[in-house]
């Protein structure tokens, strides 16, 4: 899964292949939280990230 980001300690990386890894999406990484992210809606799938403040 290519890394397609990094700043203030977020990683962010991307999944997009038509019809093999359905819906489109990406992970964001923070210290020992993970999110997963649909491309179209930028609604959280699933995932433990913390609340932004």
């Amino acid at each position: 899964m290519p890394e397609i980001a990094r700043f203030y300690g977020i990683v962010i990386k991307m999944f997009f292949k038509p019809k093999e890894h359905e819906p489109s999406h990406i992970h964001a990484l923070y210290g020992e939280y993970m999110g997963e992210f649909n491309v179209q809606t930028m609604e959280m799938m699933q995932g433990d990230l913390p609340p932004l403040e």
